[in-house]
C-alpha cells in the first residue's frame, strides 16, 4: 500500500485519505478518486491530494474487518455490514458475554493494523446490544497479515444464553429482622432476574438454624428449580457458619466461600443435587452491581464459575462503593464522631399552598412555626444547626434571631427542594458523620425525636439511614449518614430523597414516632387545626 500526496491528475483509482473540497468540487475522505472528481478538483485549483493506493496483496479495510469479524464471532453473535473498515459485532440472544482473552489478545499483536475490542468478559448483554468491533486503522491489511490474524481466531466471541429461569429462595429469619426486608430482597432478585426472564418460583422463609435450614435446602433441591439462592439473616462468616454448614448437611457440597470482589466478599457457591446454590453476601439485597451479579449471571447462562474462576475476579473486583455499608476505605475526618450529627431544616419553600402568607412564618402559641423547629433542633443532640432560607429569607431570618445556627440562603429556592437540600448538604461542617434532615414546618417533631433518630443511628453497624414512621407509614425527619451526601446532592426538581431509602433498604431503620412523622402544615386548615395563626402581612418577629 502506498500512502502519500500524489498530482491531482495522478490520484485517479486511488483512495482519498483526507476529505478535499473546493468550491464545488469535493471528495470524501476514503472513496475512490473517479475520473471527474480529478478534472472538478483541478479545475477548482488543487494540485494535489493526499492518497492511498493499494498494492496487489492488499486486502481492503471493509473485506478485512467483515473476514476477522466473521472468524471471532460464535454462537448468537451477528456481524454487521462494515463500514470505513469497521465491522461491528451484535448478541442475537440476552445472555452472558464469552470472550477467549488470550485470542483477542494474540489478534491485537499480530499488527497495528488490526483491532479488535470487546465488552468485559462475563458482562450480562441483550439482545441487538453492540458486544465487539473489529477496526483497520489503514485503508487496507496486507493478505499474508489478514491471514495471520484469521488463524488466531475461531468463535472468540459468543453470547451464552440464559437457559436457567426458575430459581429458588430461602432466606434465614432472627427476631428483629422484619418481613418487609426480605420483601425488598426479593423485589431487588426480581428486578435483577428479569433479563434473564427467569422467576421465584419457590420461596421460604426459615430460622437462622444450620438444622432446619438444611432441611428447606432438600427440599428446594428436589424441586422444579434450577437455581436456590440462600439469603441470610446474618453474613456468612466461616465455612462452619449457618449457611454452608446446612448446606452440607444437606448433601451438599461447599465449592467455595469468600471472592476478590468488594463489595460480595461474603459470597458462598456451592451445588446439591445437581443444581447450584449460592449463599448471598449481603450486599445482594441492594440493586447496586456487587459480587452476586457476576456470580448469578454466569449462573441462569449455564456458565461454570469453579474456584478458580472466583479467584481470578481481584483485578477489576474493587467495584463503586455502595452507601448501604460501612466504607473502610472513606477516609473519616480525624475529628468525626459516629454521634455527630448535624441538623439541616429547610425553611426556603413559597408555601403556595397557604394561598399568600408564609406558613413558617405563622405563629403557634406566639412563637413562628419556623422558630419551634429550630429551636427543637437546637435543644436536642444535634452538633450543629443549619437552616436554609429562600423565599422572604429576610423575614424568616428575622423570625430566628437570637438563635445558635448557621443560616444558608438558597437564591434558586423557586428550583424545587432539591435545590435547598444540596445548600444544606454543603454546609454540614467535615466533622458531622451524618445529618438529619428536617422539615420546617413540622411542629410535631421535637428535641426528644431528633434524640431518637440520633440514638438510633449506627453507621459502624450498618444503620446508616434512620427513617421516623408514623403508625407504619415512612415521614420525616429523616437522618443520613455521610456516605450518602453526594447522592443527596445529585438530586434534581422538586423532590426529595425518598427513592434513596427505597434503594438502600438493608441500611434503613425505622423508629415509630406516631403523628409527628406526618404532621406538615401545608394548607390554611391544617395550619388552623394546629393551632397555628397565618399573619395577614409578613413582618418581622423578634423574641
Amino acid at each position: 500500500m502506498k500512502f502519500g500526496p500524489v498530482p491531482v491528475k495522478e490520484a485517479v483509482g486511488a483512495i482519498a485519505a483526507h476529505s478535499v473540497r473546493a468550491g464545488e468540487a469535493s471528495v470524501e475522505k476514503g472513496r475512490m478518486v473517479t475520473a471527474e472528481d480529478a478534472e472538478r478538483l483541478a479545475r477548482a485549483g488543487v494540485a494535489e491530494i493526499v492518497a492511498v493506493r493499494l498494492g496487489t496483496d492488499d486486502v481492503g479495510e471493509d473485506e478485512a474487518a467483515l473476514r476477522l469479524a466473521e472468524r471471532i464471532a460464535g454462537p448468537h453473535a451477528r456481524v454487521d455490514r462494515p463500514f470505513t473498515g469497521r465491522a461491528n459485532l451484535f448478541a442475537e440472544k440476552a445472555g452472558v458475554l464469552v470472550v477467549d482473552r488470550s485470542a483477542i489478545d494474540g489478534i491485537n499483536a499480530i499488527d497495528e493494523a488490526i483491532t479488535v475490542a470487546t465488552l468485559a468478559a462475563h458482562k450480562a448483554v441483550v439482545a441487538g446490544e453492540m458486544i465487539g468491533t473489529v477496526k483497520i486503522i489503514p485503508y487496507a491489511v496486507p493478505d499474508a497479515i489478514l491471514k495471520r490474524a484469521l488463524a488466531v481466531l475461531d468463535g472468540a466471541v459468543r453470547v451464552a444464553p440464559y437457559v436457567r429461569r426458575r430459581i429458588a429462595v430461602a432466606s434465614t429469619v432472627l427476631p428483629g429482622l422484619k418481613p418487609s426486608v426480605i420483601k425488598k430482597t426479593l423485589d431487588v432478585l426480581g428486578e435483577r432476574i428479569a433479563p434473564a426472564e427467569a422467576a421465584v418460583v419457590q420461596e421460604v422463609s426459615v430460622p437462622h438454624d444450620s438444622g432446619r435450614l438444611a432441611e428447606e435446602l432438600r427440599r428446594l433441591a428436589s424441586s422444579e428449580a434450577e437455581l436456590v439462592i440462600v439469603f441470610g439473616a446474618s453474613a456468612i462468616a466461616d465455612r462452619r457458619d449457618v449457611i454452608p454448614a446446612a448446606l452440607e448437611a444437606a448433601g451438599g457440597k461447599v465449592e467455595h466461600f469468600g471472592m476478590p470482589v468488594d463489595p460480595g466478599n461474603l459470597l458462598l457457591i456451592g451445588s446439591l443435587a445437581g443444581k447450584p446454590v449460592i449463599g448471598a453476601p449481603g450486599c445482594a439485597r441492594s440493586p447496586k452491581e456487587n459480587g452476586f451479579d457476576w456470580v448469578l449471571h454466569r449462573l441462569l447462562a449455564n456458565v461454570p464459575v469453579t474456584r478458580v474462576d472466583i479467584v481470578g475476579m481481584g483485578v477489576g473486583g474493587l467495584l463503586m462503593e455502595i452507601v448501604s455499608r460501612p466504607q473502610p476505605r472513606e477516609e473519616r475526618p480525624s475529628d468525626a464522631h459516629p454521634a455527630s450529627v448535624a441538623a439541616v431544616i429547610l425553611a426556603a419553600g413559597q408555601s403556595r399552598r397557604m394561598g399568600g402568607p408564609n406558613k413558617l412564618l405563622a405563629t403557634i402559641g406566639g412563637v413562628p412555626l419556623v422558630r419551634r423547629t429550630v429551636e427543637a433542633a437546637t435543644k436536642s443532640r444535634a452538633s450543629s444547626v443549619i437552616v436554609v432560607t429562600g423565599h422572604q429569607a429576610e423575614l424568616v431570618s428575622a423570625a430566628l434571631a437570637g438563635t445558635d445556627v448557621e443560616i444558608v440562603r438558597n437564591p434558586d429556592y423557586a428550583e424545587g427542594l432539591s435545590t435547598s437540600l444540596r445548600r444544606g448538604i454543603s454546609a454540614i461542617p467535615a466533622s458531622a458523620a451524618g445529618a438529619v434532615v428536617c422539615l420546617a414546618d413540622m411542629p410535631g417533631v421535637t428535641s426528644a425525636v431528633i434524640d431518637r433518630l440520633i440514638a438510633e443511628f449506627r453507621p459502624e453497624e450498618g444503620a446508616r439511614i434512620v427513617v421516623p414512621t408514623a403508625h407504619g407509614k415512612r415521614g420525616n425527619p429523616v437522618l443520613w449518614s455521610r456516605a450518602f451526601f453526594a447522592a443527596l446532592q445529585d438530586i434534581q426538581g422538586d423532590v426529595g430523597a425518598r427513592h434513596l431509602i427505597g434503594e438502600n433498604p438493608e441500611a434503613v431503620v425505622e423508629i415509630e414516632i406516631g403523628a409527628a412523622a406526618a404532621l406538615d402544615l401545608d394548607t390554611p386548615e391544617a395550619m388552623a387545626a394546629a393551632g397555628g395563626v397565618l399573619a395577614k402581612a409578613a413582618s418581622p418577629w423578634t423574641a
